[in-house]
């Protein structure tokens, strides 16, 4: 990217999103230490244990016979039972609660329920043209991402609040093209030739927030709703605004807040509902669509790496994403598939973009 042409408006909102964090952190610890002798003095308040669940995302643009653009991502993530809170309660592993004191100023306010999402992720980018060695001017630079995150969820019967911090790799050090080499190698598929031109490395963070809400329920033996969400997202990563709309039918739905593809903030396991014991009880099928609009101001897979020249092209500010698929859930457990298509995401790009999403969900 040509650092001279590189958009003022986009350095300040990375550096104010970097400080922000930085804010935050430093108010919290000083917020932890002046309260140090009043909280030692108190034992944490526990819940019943609800079960954890964890959840297994595979996505890839093989399930549609193309392998370009936003081509595979994978995403492993471990969500807690309910919490009495983030920093003191025992459910959440000793690591947890101690970065948790320190980002008491973005963690979700007083809900009837709350939990933590623990998250480990990739995705991998490419352009069209798997034999080009040299940079292709008119398509996407090749990119990874290699991220871990922690999500504060709040709820009630019918809303929840999302905080998600994410912090990663850009570059070589995601890792990208050596797990795009195995695939391939494994699946006798051809390996791309022009990874050497791949963006430079570079520290990702990423604060993500959205809110969700069931706006509309019904149904006897066949069970509705409509679940609508908002939110942002500021970093070097990703800056943008977003909202979007799901619906769902089936003969029984989960108590949580959708299904979505990977995405910050895309875990919907919320925290269990009051009165209930399990997320997932009883056995079930439903079918949803899902629809997700971004006005994006940052995008780093199209803009380039921040702060060193590196391939970049021209991103259309406004994308949006389409899924529809089935979901069967059995006590313990839910699997998804979805279809997911994506507008065209920069001016040159030949078409838009389609891929497959499989999620496992299992309560343990």
């Amino acid at each position: 990217m040509n650092f001279k042409k590189y958009s003022l408006r986009d350095i300040l909102i990375v550096l104010m999103s970097l400080g922000m964090l930085v804010s935050i952190s430093v108010t919290a610890q000083d917020t932890v230490s002046t309260d140090l002798s009043k909280t030692e003095a108190v034992k944490p308040a526990v819940l019943p244990t609800h079960p954890s669940v964890y959840n297994f995302y595979l996505e890839n643009d093989l399930f549609n016979n193309t392998d370009r653009d936003y081509t595979s991502g994978f995403k492993v993530s471990w969500v807690s039972p309910n919490l009495a809170d983030y920093t003191h309660d025992p459910h959440l592993p000793q690591w947890v609660r101690n970065i948790n004191q320190l980002l008491v100023r973005i963690q979700p306010g007083q809900y009837e329920s709350r939990n933590l999402v623990v998250t480990a992720g990739q995705a991998i980018y490419t352009p069209y043209d798997w034999t080009a060695t040299a940079v292709i001017p008119n398509d996407r630079p090749y990119a990874g991402w290699l991220y871990l995150g922690l999500g504060y969820n709040g709820r009630t019967q019918w809303e929840m609040d999302t905080v998600e911090v994410n912090v990663g790799m850009v570059g070589p050090a995601a890792l990208a093209r050596q797990t795009q080499h195995v695939v391939h190698a494994i699946r006798h598929i051809d390996q791309f030739k022009g990874w050497q031109n791949q963006l430079h490395n570079e520290l990702g963070v990423q604060l993500v927030a959205e809110r969700k809400r069931r706006v509309w329920s019904g149904g006897q033996t066949l069970k509705w709703d409509a679940i609508t969400h908002y939110g942002t997202s500021l970093g070097n990563v990703q800056t943008y605004l977003n909202t979007g709309i799901e619906l769902r039918i089936g003969s029984r739905l989960p108590a949580d807040f959708g299904t979505s593809a990977i995405r910050p903030a895309s875990d919907s396991n919320a925290p269990t509902e009051s009165g209930r014991q399990r997320r997932l009880s009883g056995e079930g099928v439903h079918m949803f669509v899902a629809v997700d609009a971004r006005f994006v101001i940052r995008d780093i897979f199209l803009d380039g790496n921040t702060f060193r020249a590196s391939h970049q092209v021209t991103k259309n500010p406004f994308v949006a994403d389409l899924a529809v698929g089935i979901a069967w859930q059995w006590k313990g457990g839910k699997i998804t598939y979805s279809k997911c298509l994506r507008t065209k995401e920069f001016e040159t790009q030949n078409a838009s973009h389609s891929y497959g999403s499989i999620m496992l969900s299992l309560e343990y």
